[in-house]
């Protein structure tokens, strides 16, 4: 591996630390009121997918099965999922959300988006923000590089 820079080093160790709060952040924010956050990471993983089976669902949030099971079994006493046997494979079921979930799910994004645009608008002069979005260009092209 070619030297990196020290400046290339502390921008890695700002973008880690930073991003990682960011996101507990606006985990926390989510309106989710009466349920986790891994339940809630959950519910949002299902709404852009008409199904996953728990061992996919496991291996995107980078937890244990039976953990994962645990996490679906609580969404479904909840209603906001529901199993469905997967088309493909009759042995499989696949944990998709109820139309309550896609509710809770969609407000939950909105009121993440809401929180972070707000303290953007409060906490942020416009050249602050146009610099955010410049650097999340630039990080863009990281993430696809």
């Amino acid at each position: 591996m070619a030297a990196v820079s020290p400046s290339a080093v502390r921008a890695s160790q700002a973008v880690r630390a930073v991003i990682g709060r960011l996101r507990r952040r606006i985990r926390a924010s989510g309106g989710t009121e009466g349920i986790t956050l891994s339940q809630g990471s959950v519910l949002a993983r299902l709404t852009d997918n008409e199904g996953l089976a728990v061992s996919d669902l496991a291996a995107i949030e980078g937890v244990r099965h039976q953990s994962m099971a645990a996490t679906v079994s609580a969404l479904a006493a909840l209603a906001l999922v529901e199993r469905r046997p997967d088309p493909a494979d009759g042995r499989r079921q696949l944990i998709a959300l109820t139309a309550e979930g896609r509710h809770r799910a969609e407000a939950g994004r909105q009121a993440r988006g809401e929180w972070l645009a707000g303290e953007l608008e409060h906490k942020c002069t416009e050249a602050e923000r146009q610099t955010v979005i410049a650097a999340m260009a630039v990080l863009e092209r990281i993430a696809h590089d």
